[in-house]
């Protein structure tokens, strides 16, 4: 089940408020002593989430399936993308629902039901950890949000069920501008710089890509040699943009790659002010990236 996105915090009746995490969305499956860790689009997680999964393991539940976030938090306790890319084998996993739980499929069940499975189902531990309500009101929520650094604020409808796709009883407001962009090229580096100078970044709309800018910032030597290694065999002679950049000294690629870029904010005409590179997602598929703020 997916949030979608809203510009504004607000406040419902029935409705819940929790931190927006920074990291791996994971799909927990135990039954028996087997255990395993999934991204949302297959990727098996299992020994890369090693501490999460001999928790999961660990538990009573016969049967369990847990939908919840791998994370690295900072010393303020705030999750960022970019310490779980440097040490996922410190991650824990904050859990937000239960879909099944010793046999019982909870799926057509409301929020408030599987939230109390999960809670019965993790108890209190360290490495299994309930998302974090931030207030009964949704406003005040945003305001906690905001003084923490959270990533943002998700807001859930009590009542809903659990629907495998995009929903509008799951709405995410942000309060740290960051998101997904594919790579579609690259610039020449200059002076001191290796391999490369900035990626080109897009997004889609109408199934078409368009060109949001570039990012030339968040590398230090390793990422540039990393990244420089994956982008070459993707070159292509034509650009993939509809709306490619005018400049010399520009390679493009297959758009196969994501970034995860955090920015100050996006102009007017779709390009961002301040990007930052973050990492690479594997569990994102590039078609899924549309220009913040637009459905594809």
């Amino acid at each position: 089940m997916l949030a979608t996105l809203v510009r504004k915090p607000f406040d419902k009746k029935g409705w819940v408020y929790e931190e927006k995490y920074d990291g791996y969305r994971i799909l927990a499956y135990k039954q028996g002593d087997q255990v395993k860790l999934m991204s949302r689009n297959d990727i098996d997680r299992t020994e890369g989430f090693s501490q999460i999964a001999a928790a999961v393991k660990a538990l009573k539940a016969r049967t369990l399936l847990l939908d919840g976030e791998a994370i690295v938090v900072d010393r303020q306790g705030v999750s960022h993308f970019q310490l779980l890319q440097q040490d996922n084998k410190a991650a824990d996993y904050a859990v937000f629902d239960c879909l099944y739980y010793d046999g019982k499929d909870l799926r057509r069940e409301p929020l408030s039901a599987r939230r109390a499975a999960m809670d019965a189902a993790i108890g209190k531990g360290k490495v299994l950890i309930p998302s974090h309500r931030l207030a009964t009101n949704g406003i005040e929520a945003y305001k906690v949000a905001q003084k923490k650094g959270y990533e943002g604020v998700v807001a859930k409808d009590l009542s809903s069920l659990y629907a495998e796709s995009r929903s509008s009883y799951w709405l995410k407001v942000k309060v740290h501008q960051e998101d997904e962009f594919v790579i579609g090229g690259f610039t020449a580096p200059a002076g001191s710089r290796t391999h490369f100078g900035a990626l080109l970044l897009g997004a889609y709309s109408d199934g078409e890509l368009h060109f949001v800018g570039k990012v030339g910032t968040g590398f230090d030597e390793a990422t540039l040699s990393s990244l420089h290694q994956k982008l070459r065999p993707l070159v292509r002679a034509k650009p993939v943009f509809v709306d490619p950049p005018r400049e010399k000294g520009v390679t493009f690629v297959e758009p196969k790659l994501v970034a995860q870029i955090s920015y100050q904010e996006i102009t007017e005409d779709n390009k961002l002010r301040q990007p930052v590179y973050l990492g690479l997602r594997d569990d994102k598929s590039p078609r899924e990236v549309s220009v913040p703020g637009v459905r594809t």
